[in-house]
């Protein structure tokens, strides 16, 4: 494959991963990576940091979602604006074909505990991105950090449902019927009332 032609990134990505699932991640190189995409170690350089930033995708998504909070109604509650945003990242990022990349993306991360450890990182940042961008929008500190801890299970819900082949729905959906779970969740964990 010539290195000129488009979806570099994709095309590592997709190679990783199959080369993780193969070989296993510690026993996968750079060279591997690029060689399996048809690309260089240098455009494998210019897109990512290292093996591990592959399946992750830098900073894009958390500046994806404060991007798509700003955008959210100006009457939107704190967590209206943190659905609509993950509705609007997920319409873009989660589609129907990258449902079978993203449940082999979780096998694969779930195999080993460094891209764990990475995931987990990834997961605090995204959870940080939302709250700076909830006050960004006038929110209390306190009120925006735990929306967006709301958000970030909700979302962590949401794409492991999501991404099980078995699954047919979209992304928005999914991720709407978690922070109505987790709502729920809260409100019977805060009640009196063990049976609800």
């Amino acid at each position: 494959m010539a290195r000129w032609q488009p979806n570099a990134s994709e095309r590592l990505a997709v190679a990783a991963l199959e080369l993780f699932a193969e070989r296993g991640y510690e026993n996968t190189t750079v060279i591997d990576i690029a060689q399996r995409a048809g690309l260089t170690k240098s455009t494998f350089f210019r897109h990512f940091q290292d093996k591990r930033e592959v399946l992750f995708g830098g900073d894009t998504m958390a500046a994806r979602l404060a991007e798509a909070m700003a955008a959210a109604p100006p009457a939107a509650t704190p967590l209206e604006t943190v659905a609509h945003a993950l509705d609007a990242v997920g319409r873009e990022a989660f589609t129907p074909d990258r449902r079978e990349f993203s449940a082999r993306r979780r096998a694969v991360i779930a195999a080993n505990p460094e891209l764990r450890e990475r995931e987990a990182l990834k997961g605090l940042g995204l959870t940080a991105a939302m709250a700076e961008a909830l006050k960004r929008r006038g929110v209390p500190a306190l009120t925006s950090t735990v929306a967006a801890e709301m958000g970030a299970l909700a979302a962590d819900i949401a794409y492991a449902r999501w991404s099980d082949p078995a699954n047919a729905d979209d992304f928005g959906e999914t991720v709407r019927q978690a922070l109505d779970e987790v709502q729920t969740a809260l409100r019977s964990t805060l009640s009196d009332d063990p049976a609800r």
